[in-house]
């Protein structure tokens, strides 16, 4: 699996591909900058980008504003953000198209290279990895948009936990409930969120991005 890492501390970039390397995993091109990140994403095509938000040369929002301009040339491109900071407003465009595998960690919320590396080969297959804090922060502005309001709270901790990319059996052990609960309160999030009736998992992305976009 091919990765395009960004960035733009020497010692953590270093880190990074080692740790990934280990794992089995290419690194196509490790960058420190938002032109070189876009430039290095729309020439290359990884597998998936793991990418810092704020780089060179303003460290703002490079990181972001690359990987978005990137995926309008390479559409569904998968990129998983590893940063300090949730930036709300480029983290809500990433997410709003609907296609392609997306993440957004918190650099100071990975625990283990499992959890990290389980996150990057989730969203290089086209699913989502998302921090809990992320999701909180992203949702807080969205607590009354439709058809959102008409999920009940147990249906909303299901699809929390939904984009954190865990499956049915990982949500049922989390809430304590049974796998066939979990699977009524999906069926009835996909119909809420007017997703259609299809054997196809990507559906469970759908109704991630919907949710977390605002629908």
């Amino acid at each position: 699996m091919r990765i395009v890492l960004a960035e733009d501390l020497y010692l953590l970039r270093d880190g990074l591909i080692r740790l990934l390397e280990a794992h089995g995993f290419e690194i196509a091109a490790a960058v420190e900058s938002g032109p070189e990140l876009q430039r290095a994403l729309v020439e290359l095509r990884p597998d998936v980008a793991v990418v810092d938000v704020r780089l060179p040369p303003t460290f703002t929002d490079e990181g972001l504003q690359a990987a978005l301009a990137a995926r309008r040339e390479v559409p569904g491109l998968p990129v998983l953000v590893l940063s300090q900071h949730v930036e709300q407003l480029y983290a809500r465009e990433l997410l709003a198209d609907g296609s392609g595998g997306v993440g957004y960690l918190l650099k100071d919320r990975v625990f283990n290279a499992e959890q990290f590396t389980d996150a990057v080969r989730r969203v290089a297959a086209g699913g989502t990895a998302m921090d809990p804090d992320v999701i909180a922060k992203l949702l807080r502005s969205n607590a009354r948009d439709e058809p959102l309001a008409a999920l009940t709270p147990r249906e909303r901790e299901v699809l929390e936990l939904m984009a954190e990319g865990r499956s049915n059996t990982a949500v049922a052990g989390r809430l304590f409930i049974s796998e066939g609960a979990v699977s009524k309160h999906t069926t009835s999030i996909f119909a809420k969120l007017g997703l259609a009736a299809s054997d196809d998992d990507n559906r469970r992305v759908l109704a991630v991005l919907a949710y977390l976009n605002g629908a």
